[in-house]
């Protein structure tokens, strides 16, 4: 059963393969594609709101909900695989007659917007990776229990304090928002069968081969919480040293949310970022 019409999570519907994909299409200007990560209900819009609210006026602004995650329809034996994934990005770019966009990959969509860039380099202009997945590193406590997530008021409650620096953020409303989200019975099933246990395969299986990414040509902004207790710092890291045209901005008393917790501050930020590609070609 669909969410009500008024549910603002629920945009548009565009066919990209085998998946009816929900996305929001907003502003006007430069095309940047925001790619969301990988918590329990989770979609386009409950990871990138504000953002979407404060970058609308800069640029043309899409936002997919990837199979398993948010309002787009799957079918029922989908496989879940970075494979599969960019599939329907590639689909949701043609679709839209996109040629080229600028990418913002938060952790699961760092490393789907890495995955574009390596298997369609000609298609990315800039890219922003944000406590980004990608790179090896060892399961965290934070992401196990994440991905481990059970259905329950409490459980949400638990992850969301693990994503947030600012415990103020965590208020009964939000959690309750999630927590009704993660209930939606696709999703959920998608959810539980993602990410089994034991889940350090799946950081593996995100992970891209170091000559992949290092052949990256594009420029790069990292941005990472330092107290993220989720996706390690040392992935942030990792990938400055590892792609050429990188920088990297730490965000103190910052947990997994940079978008959320620092969103004035990380909206600005990526503004710059993505226009001063337009200064150095002029």
């Amino acid at each position: 059963m669909n969410a009500p019409a008024t549910n603002p999570e629920i945009g548009r519907q565009i066919q990209c393969g085998p998946i009816l994909t929900n996305y929001h299409d907003l502003g006007s200007g430069e095309p940047v594609l925001l790619l969301h990560g990988s918590g329990p209900g989770v979609s386009a819009w409950a990871n990138w709101r504000l953002p979407l609210q404060a970058l609308k006026n800069d640029f043309r602004l899409l936002a997919p909900d990837l199979a398993g995650f948010g309002f787009s329809e799957f079918p029922a034996d989908m496989q879940f695989s970075r494979q599969a994934w960019l599939a329907q990005i590639v689909a949701f770019l043609d679709a839209l007659g996109l040629d080229k966009v600028h990418v913002i990959g938060n952790s699961f969509g760092g490393s789907m917007a890495l995955a574009l860039a390596i298997a369609h380099p000609e298609r990315v202009n800039r890219l922003v990776l944000m406590g980004s997945v990608g790179v090896p590193f060892e399961l965290t406590e934070g992401l196990d229990r994440v991905w481990g997530y059970t259905p329950s008021f409490e459980n949400m409650q638990s992850i969301m304090k693990i994503f947030a620096w600012n415990q103020g953020l965590i208020g009964d409303e939000l959690v309750q928002m999630r927590y009704e989200a993660s209930l939606r019975p696709l999703t959920c099933a998608a959810y539980e069968r993602m990410f089994p246990a034991p889940r350090q395969r799946w950081v593996d299986a995100m992970a891209h081969a170091e000559a992949d990414v290092r052949a990256i040509q594009h420029p790069t902004l990292m941005v990472h919480g330092r107290d993220d207790k989720v996706i390690p710092l040392s992935t942030s890291m990792t990938l400055l040293e590892w792609i050429e045209d990188s920088q990297l901005h730490i965000f103190g008393r910052c947990g997994h949310w940079t978008q959320i917790e620092h969103a004035v501050a990380f909206s600005r930020l990526v503004a710059n970022f993505l226009a001063a590609g337009n200064a150095s070609a002029a």
